[in-house]
């Protein structure tokens, strides 16, 4: 099995992260035995972490114990520091892209990484994605917007382009999720409501905006949670193309028809959504992905394909190795 969402955070120290935004540059507060610890913000604790998330050794001790053999890792997305000034933004960037080449260097088999580029700036973010390429990164993660400009934004477009002409896969994870007032304070409402949405946003974006008619079709682009909502609800948006011109003044075919030029992972947990989500986006488009090591990510990796009876043998080879190998252009086994 190859799982290509995962993510990682390295052993940044409070001075580390002071000296480039006191209150949101993250850190690793990690407890006497080495263990357990927190991502911080500041003073103020962000999320509580294990050594999955730092330690290379116990990563790979983990994927032992789940029978996968190769793992993609990626920023947590609070590294991402796209409302930093742009220069400071890369100059993080470079220092984690090298933290994540570390942390896979350890067992460079098992462990692929992609990059984190200074998404706020289009040439600084061409410049990262190119030099992290050449540094072993196996493809490189955004964000799905930077403040209020989405995947349709122009530069956004641009760096997409690039990627493509420089055949380096795209994997978009949501991020500063919407709604999060007081409507959404509690339940870990952000992560179960609205990061669906955003995933379905930025694909929605794309289609809609028409940048997938200026995009090339090799251009390849992953979505991280099944793509949250789109799969769900793309019958709707058919529907709104049909009958309100709005919807379709920029998007020439039905929604619909560019389903297949994305990709999805597999994170949905759920037999009946997985089907959905096969059907619409095609099983050479879906992946495996766990969105380890946190808690609310697939826990027994490639337990929901393997129980999925719509499957059939080779679908399922697919799901959980072999598009992931053909996406990130990975060698095949033994070589």
């Amino acid at each position: 099995m190859i799982d290509i969402h995962s993510h990682f955070m390295p052993e940044v120290t409070a001075a580390e992260a002071r000296a480039v935004d006191p209150a949101r540059a993250p850190w690793l507060r990690i407890a006497a035995g080495g263990r357990v610890g927190h991502i911080m913000l500041g003073d103020r604790p962000f999320r509580p972490v294990h050594e999955e998330l730092w330690n290379p050794d116990a990563r790979v001790r983990r994927l032992d114990a789940d029978g996968v053999q190769i793992q993609v890792v990626c920023a947590t997305p609070v590294m991402f520091g796209y409302g930093w000034p742009a220069a400071l933004a890369a100059e993080w960037a470079r220092r984690m892209n090298a933290k994540a080449a570390q942390f896979c260097a350890a067992h460079p088999a098992r462990l692929k990484w992609m990059s984190q580029v200074p998404l706020q700036d289009l040439r600084l973010a061409c410049d990262e994605v190119v030099r992290a390429r050449r540094a072993g990164a196996v493809g490189v993660q955004i964000g799905n917007h930077v403040g209020d400009r989405d995947l349709d934004d122009p530069e956004m477009v641009d760096f997409l382009a690039h990627c493509a002409s420089e055949d380096i896969p795209v994997f978009v994870h949501p991020w500063d999720m919407m709604g999060g007032g007081q409507r959404m304070k509690r339940w870990m409402l952000p992560w179960l409501v609205a990061m669906p949405a955003e995933n379905q946003l930025g694909m929605l974006s794309l289609i809609l905006s028409g940048a997938l008619e200026r995009l090339p079709e090799t251009l390849k682009i992953c979505f991280a949670h099944g793509g949250g909502s789109f799969a769900y609800t793309l019958g709707r948006v058919d529907n709104a193309w049909k009958h309100r011109d709005i919807v379709r003044q920029d998007c020439p075919q039905p929604p619909s028809s560019y389903a297949r030029r994305l990709h999805t992972d597999s994170a949905v947990f759920d037999q009946g959504a997985l089907r959905l989500l096969t059907e619409v986006m095609g099983t050479d488009r879906v992946m495996l992905g766990t969105d380890a090591p946190f808690p609310l990510g697939e826990q027994q990796p490639g337990a929901l394909v393997n129980a999925s009876a719509f499957l059939d043998t080779g679908e399922r080879a697919a799901i959980l190795e072999d598009n992931a190998r053909a996406f990130f252009s990975l060698a095949p086994p033994g070589h």
